[in-house]
């Protein structure tokens, strides 16, 4: 210790004599002069309120003269009503049982009418006895801060109508990526169901099903990588993209050949682009009733058949690549013929890798050999009730399903007695 204060001495003798007066007058200042220009205000109040003190600052702040308030004024006569009453129900009572309140943040009024936001703190006094003898009050000038409050509020009021208006313009772009209505096709029923993982970005699934020449029909339904802008301008080239390759060939691997020529050539620099697809041509079975189907695929994930027997698989397409990566790409198909009561449905990844249990957080993938199982269980079913079933699943999730989910079923009714006779 005695070589700290040593040290300080010398620091001392180094001074000027002019810093030396000077900080001989700064320890000069009284302890009168401290509380009335304080830089914050200072006022003490009998026990019912009525001002007995009060400091310079205050007096400044508010634009009042000492003799108008000393004996004359109560500590909530400078309260606005809101102010005044939350003092009567809350501030009083609570200082009475506390003995002290810090940080309330009031309103004061000034002798010119305007209001001057402060945070107020209160300490009741107590003699030798323990008995209270004045209430002593420190206010701060919270104009800087309610000034920042209301700065930010307004910066969070605007950002929620952009970011309501960024939803509203999301949602539009994400409708016009998808068809409004399926195509009815005679002797078939289909259903589908787009979930929307976040409602501030445009996702990238898209799906379609549309007439071909007479007596077909084609289908596909996609996965562009990527959320935004960005994938909704590759989302829609591909749907036209699938739409008019397949009027030109309707062959499915020459359709998923043509849209990977298309975005192959479209995105093969810095920013490349890619996506799954499945695409389908739909020809009714005249010889065995039902109808034919022919499936290419891009490496997208299987679809699932269900059977009208109540069992379920997935429809074999191993090998099939990505389409817009290459040049050249491998597409895999399969053929299978739909029964009545049988039952395809395509789906996105999406749902086989949602989190089963986010709020546990994260859970484990939902994987392919669970949505076998879930397929199995629901078979055989309809289109709609199919679909329905996907939904229910997807709810159960939550905020596990961090991916867009498309989904298209395709049934084939059960024949009536009248039909089959």
């Amino acid at each position: 210790m005695s070589k700290i204060n040593d040290e300080e001495a010398d620091r001392r003798e180094d001074d000027g004599p002019d810093d030396q007066a000077q900080f001989s007058a700064l320890l000069e200042d009284s302890a009168e002069d401290l509380y009335e220009h304080a830089p914050c205000g200072y006022l003490s109040t009998q026990l019912d309120g009525r001002i007995a003190k009060v400091n310079a600052t205050l007096l400044n702040w508010l634009g009042h003269h000492r003799d108008d308030l000393v004996g004359r004024k109560h500590f909530s006569d400078l309260l606005t009503v809101g102010g005044r009453l939350y003092h009567e129900t809350h501030f009083g009572p609570l200082l009475r049982m506390q003995g002290e309140i810090s940080g309330i943040a009031l309103e004061l009024k000034a002798a010119d009418g305007t209001r001057l936001p402060v945070l107020v703190t209160s300490t009741v006094k107590t003699g030798s006895d323990g008995q209270p003898l004045l209430i002593r009050t420190t206010i701060f000038d919270a104009r800087d801060r309610r000034a920042y409050e209301t700065e930010l509020l307004r910066a969070r009021q605007e950002a929620d109508i952009e970011r309501d208006r960024l939803q509203v313009l999301a949602t539009t772009l994400q409708k016009t990526l998808l068809p409004p209505a399926l195509a009815n096709v005679p002797g078939l029923d289909v259903s589908a169901y787009y979930h929307i993982a976040s409602v501030d970005e445009v996702g990238g699934d898209f799906y379609d099903l549309f007439p071909l020449a007479a007596g077909t029909w084609g289908l596909f339904l996609g996965d562009v990588c990527g959320k935004g802008a960005a994938a909704a301008a590759v989302t829609s080239l591909a749907r036209y993209t699938l739409r008019a390759a397949a009027v030109y060939d309707s062959d499915p691997a020459a359709v998923l050949g043509n849209l990977n020529t298309v975005l192959n050539h479209e995105y093969n620099g810095t920013d490349p682009r890619f996506c799954t697809v499945v695409y389908g041509l739909l020809t009714p079975d005249e010889d065995r009733g039902g109808f034919r189907i022919t499936v290419a695929s891009g490496g997208h994930p299987p679809a699932l058949l269900m059977r009208a027997d109540g069992t379920a698989d997935f429809l074999p397409t191993p090998g099939g690549q990505l389409i817009g990566v290459l040049p050249d790409v491998h597409i895999a198909t399969a053929t299978v013929h739909l029964a009545p009561g049988d039952t395809l449905l395509l789906h996105t990844d999406g749902l086989t890798e949602a989190h089963t249990n986010a709020a546990a957080g994260g859970g484990e993938r939902y994987g392919d050999d669970a949505f076998l199982d879930f397929g199995r269980d629901l078979a055989p079913n309809t289109a709609s009730d199919t679909i329905r079933a996907v939904r229910d699943l997807l709810d159960t999730f939550g905020s596990g399903v961090d991916d867009d989910t498309a989904v298209l079923a395709i049934h084939v009714p059960r024949l009536t007695s009248d039909e089959q006779q």
